[in-house]
């Protein structure tokens, strides 16, 4: 199945028949935003979506890697995502980098148990395990928690090939091994969406597990680019925000990765390392064929 480019009206014209809706980011800031949440803020915007953030983690990094990380304190983050729940009607959860096994369970404690939850709100999680650059994200122990305490609590997961590994326990190496994998993983949580995103391969295959059993392929195109800083950032925001905006679960996957399949088309060519992507396309877009 090849994933659907969409025009950037497309994208927007349900956020903008309702009041719109609001979407959480729980992620690190990355300064150069091209990672983290000020990405997944400009993605939900051109989406029509009205993104709020609880930050997890700083970090000093650009186009050229990450240098160094600083996790938040899990009591202000934990205040943090409890005053806005207070205040708004959250849509959709993205959760990115945690970094700490405190952040994890703050999280965790969030989201509450699964049978408290609204069932249509979708909680997308990106398990941000190192950086591209190769730096650690996520903090000796913490790992266990999440299979433990988070993965039970969200809906979704968006694993490239590496973090499906270790997620799983099962080698990948090519393809054909990642269904095993993901079935692996799926047995664990029966309720779990997999999206194990395969980016790094020479042929650019996504697949989808859901639950029951089902699995769908989704067959991209390689754009060659250097600017490929954020993409899994981008594509777990996309998905959550097709999935709130009301869409399918395999068009919320095809969509998802038509949108960052135009945003690496598109990309500035900023930095000197792995350039970000052009994640508010869809605006810029329709604002060029207002202007002509």
């Amino acid at each position: 199945m090849r994933p659907k480019i969409y025009p950037p009206d497309e994208l927007t014209r349900s956020a903008e028949r309702a009041k719109q809706p609001v979407v959480l980011t729980i992620a690190g800031y990355d300064p150069s935003s091209g990672a983290g949440i000020t990405a997944d803020l400009q993605v939900f915007a051109a989406h029509g979506l009205f993104g709020v953030s609880a930050i997890t983690a700083m970090t000093v990094q650009s186009t050229q890697g990450v240098a160094a990380v600083h996790c938040t304190d899990p009591a202000w983050l934990s205040r943090t995502l409890e005053c806005l729940a207070a205040d708004l009607p959250i849509a959709g959860v993205k959760i990115g980098m945690l970094g700490s096994d405190e952040s994890v369970q703050a999280v965790a404690r969030f989201l509450g148990p699964p049978s408290h939850r609204p069932p249509k709100i979708p909680i997308v999680f990106d398990p941000v395990l190192k950086s591209s650059s190769g730096h650690d994200l996520l903090a000796a122990g913490a790992l266990k928690r999440i299979q433990i305490e988070l993965l039970p609590r969200v809906t979704w997961i968006t694993p490239n090939w590496r973090e499906l590994e270790v997620l799983s326990g099962e080698k990948i190496k090519h393809i054909d091994q990642v269904p095993g994998a993901a079935q692996r993983l799926g047995k664990r949580y029966p309720s779990l969406h997999i999206v194990a995103t395969g980016g790094e391969a020479r042929e650019p295959v996504d697949l989808l597990w859901s639950p029951g059993g089902s699995v769908h392929a989704y067959r991209g195109e390689r754009v060659e680019t250097t600017s490929t800083h954020g993409t899994g950032c981008a594509f777990s925001s996309a998905l959550v925000s097709r999935l709130v905006l009301g869409d399918q679960p395999t068009d919320s996957v095809s969509r998802a990765k038509g949108f960052v399949t135009t945003a690496l088309r598109l990309a500035p060519g900023l930095g000197q390392g792995n350039g970000p992507l052009n994640l508010l396309w869809p605006l810029t877009e329709r604002q060029s064929r207002v202007d002509s």
